[in-house]
């Protein structure tokens, strides 16, 4: 089962993944996400699934335990302007960006820090991944008349030093 939420908290990590998981593993993932999923759902208005995944860290060159959120908006402005002000949202719920600077591939994807979790936010549109969850959510939000729909992946892991220079 995955989350799918508007208004619903995180609650229960999908059981098939986390059967394949460490014991424990599992809790510990979903904490990492759990303030980002109440973020995009409460304060951005998404549409998000919440699952546990292991990322690829470049900083680290390690596959680190955490999890990612799939989720889906509609807008009636430019994409360029929701992401902004999708990032500014970011930044007022007390969000920080990373103390590495290479932390972000692009512009459209930034490292943002809070409570001990690191998470990379990633504004795409298009269907992109071509994911279960993005299916979930993507379904789930249908734009009307003038709107446009736009998706976020986000992958959370603890938070994580500078990458060394």
């Amino acid at each position: 089962m995955h989350l799918l939420s508007r208004r619903i908290p995180l609650a229960i990590l999908a059981a098939g993944a986390a059967a394949a998981l460490p014991a424990g593993a599992s809790a510990q993932q979903e904490a990492r996400c759990r303030e980002a999923h109440r973020f995009m759902v409460e304060q951005a208005g998404m549409t998000a699934v919440s699952e546990p995944d292991t990322i690829d860290d470049w900083r680290t060159q390690e596959m680190i335990p955490g999890c990612r959120i799939t989720a889906a908006g509609v807008t009636t402005s430019t994409m360029k302007a929701t992401a902004e002000r999708f990032y500014e949202l970011v930044r007022d719920a007390g969000w920080t960006r990373t103390p590495d600077p290479r932390d972000a591939p692009n512009e459209a994807s930034l490292r943002f820090r809070r409570d001990g979790t690191d998470c990379l936010f990633s504004f795409y549109t298009d269907g992109l991944l071509g994911t279960e969850a993005e299916g979930i959510v993507d379904d789930a939000v249908v734009p009307g008349p003038g709107e446009e729909r736009y998706n976020f992946l986000v992958m959370c892991t603890p938070a994580l030093p500078a990458a060394p220079r």
